[in-house]
């Protein structure tokens, strides 16, 4: 038996949830008993597992206690992004029946499929709200705009309602108090085991802007630890899930053992950086910042993914730290996960590529490629403008706002198959240039999977669309498709200086007009997405990880 919720209900709810600090849970119909599929003939196993683990046997007795804290303070990241998400994980989960779509229900964080636009897939739910928990669900733009504090947009806060029902700002720190304290405590034992001087002031460091959500010093001293053999990534981080005002961070970690082979692979590439942005395709005004020339480039094996980045798809390489003044100052690291990466490139891409490429240039999918590709999309991260070009204190970010993400993870993506082209040129690259653009194209069909919700599958449905018109692949009449190398390369330019001007304008209805253009999926690549559905080709996968995998 279900019953509706008055909005009355609601919001005595909401004054609940506020009073205990916490933000407030997604309004959706009550249900005592076990969740139902709104379309029982659904799919959910379109996620395919693996094992996270590596080799350990190399770190001492110190490193391996200290990834243990580790483990933990990770899973208290993991507790605050349910929060952020949806609310409590335990109740949420608690209500399915069946072993393989509870699975499902905690990969989504929530009864809202992220590889298909957040739509509902529960009775009982309706759309997801924009703005997550980080905002009342009730709020209007108007009255956030009204809202005359200056934290509201601050990454680190979310916006509740007080008693008289009026709009507060509340820090995280504040709001989380019990968690925040305990993983920063936890941050701190963990520094004293560290044998990386480097490392431990990071954690030092990182446990202090936990408590007071001051992050940018702990940002620079992450971008100065060069030579541990273990790396954290924890905190509120990526904007991804605010899709409101894409202002609010959320909480997630990475637990990363670095593969010292190929990082010494990666390390002379990072010199090249500083002239890519002097010879970005654009007018001076659009690459006249520089960034810092300290970034490094290295590979990792990641052990545990927590909250934010394990949602749905899974990251595969990291740009951090996101913060501009530090990109600026210092540049970014750009941390390629390999393990992972490997995985889905047997597991996804290569099936999919044997489906949707022509035959004639299905050799010229590669993994070398594939992590060429993936590392200088991180590299572009960091580079074209951090300030819009006629208001230097307004980042792009603030100014496009929602559509500030997919932008930016479409810059990324374009931007550095340039620079790969670019150092092919230059003879820095030795590779065959053509499995780069093949393997870029297999890697559109790879990510338009995501949905149009996905910041990521917005950018490559762009530019699957701005390749289409300008004729950079062909589609064959055996339903595959073949790649136009010279006009591939000229959309390309075009499109890398298409986005970095608008992102250097800062015009929110220039933005906005653009990737509602170029982000509509067409008929046919509908019927072609469901061919890879129909052979069984997952989507993208899930782990089995934690500290026993690792033999911890």
């Amino acid at each position: 038996m279900t019953k509706k919720i008055t909005y009355a209900a609601v919001f005595a709810l909401a004054m609940i949830l506020i009073t205990s600090c916490n933000n407030q849970e997604p309004i959706a119909e009550q249900n005592e008993t076990a969740w139902e599929l709104i379309d029982s003939s659904m799919n959910y196993n379109y996620y395919e597992n693996v094992e996270l683990k590596t080799d350990l046997t190399n770190l001492s007795d110190n490193h391996k206690e200290m990834l243990r804290i580790m483990f933990q303070v990770a899973d208290i990241m993991e507790e605050l992004f349910w929060l952020e998400a949806y609310g409590d994980k335990t109740e949420f989960l608690s209500k399915f029946e069946n072993e393989n779509l509870k699975r499902f229900g905690a990969i989504n964080y929530g009864p809202w499929e992220r590889l298909n636009n957040n739509e509902p897939y529960l009775k009982g739910f309706g759309a997801k709200p924009a703005g997550a928990n980080f905002y009342p669900h009730d709020m209007t733009v108007e009255e956030f705009e009204a809202l005359a504090d200056t934290n509201k947009t601050n990454q680190y806060t979310l916006i509740q309602r007080a008693e008289d029902g009026s709009l507060k700002v509340i820090w995280y720190h504040e709001a989380f108090k019990e968690k925040i304290e305990k993983a920063a405590e936890l941050l701190k034992k963990a520094a004293v085991l560290a044998e990386d001087e480097g490392l431990k002031k990071y954690l030092n460091l990182r446990a202090e802007a936990l408590l007071t959500d001051n992050y940018q010093e702990s940002d620079f001293a992450w971008m100065e630890m060069k030579t541990t053999p273990i790396d954290f990534v924890v905190g509120p981080i990526e904007n991804y899930e605010d899709k409101l005002f894409n202002y609010k961070a959320a909480y997630e970690s990475f637990i990363l053992i670095k593969d010292l082979e190929w990082s010494e692979k990666l390390s002379k590439f990072a010199q090249f950086l500083p002239q890519m942005q002097k010879d970005l395709p654009v007018d001076a005004i659009y690459k006249k910042e520089t960034p810092g020339s300290d970034a490094d480039l290295n590979a990792y094996d990641v052990i545990y993914y927590a909250g934010d980045c394990n949602a749905g798809s899974k990251t595969i390489a990291i740009n951090l730290p996101n913060d501009p003044v530090v990109q600026l100052k210092k540049g970014s690291r750009k941390l390629q996960l390999k393990n992972a990466m490997r995985a889905k490139f047997d597991k996804i891409l290569v099936p999919i590529a044997n489906e949707l490429i022509t035959k004639e240039q299905r050799g010229k999918v590669s993994f070398d490629a594939f992590f060429a590709n993936t590392m200088f999309h991180e590299v572009a991260h960091g580079m074209g403008i951090k300030m819009v070009v006629n208001k230097p204190d307004t980042t792009v970010r603030q100014a496009l706002k929602d559509q500030y993400t997919a932008l930016e993870e479409g810059k990324a993506d374009i931007l550095g198959l340039y620079i790969v082209t670019q150092l092919n040129k230059m003879g820095e690259l030795t590779n065959d240039l053509e499995e780069n653009y093949v393997t870029f194209m297999a890697g559109i069909f790879r990510s338009i999977r995501f949905g149009a919700a996905s910041s990521h599958g917005k950018a490559n449905m762009i530019r699957f669309n701005y390749f289409l018109e300008r004729e950079a692949f062909t589609r064959l009449e055996d339903g595959t498709y073949q790649v136009n190398f010279d006009k591939m390369k000229a959309a390309s330019e075009e499109l890398t200086r298409d986005i970095l001007k608008i992102q250097g304008d800062g015009n929110y209805k220039v933005a906005k007009a653009f990737v509602d253009k170029y982000s509509v999926m067409g008929n046919q690549l509908q019927e072609d997405l469901k061919r890879l559905d129909g052979l069984s080709i997952p989507k993208d996968i899930y782990y089995t990880q934690g500290p026993e995998m690792n033999g911890l």
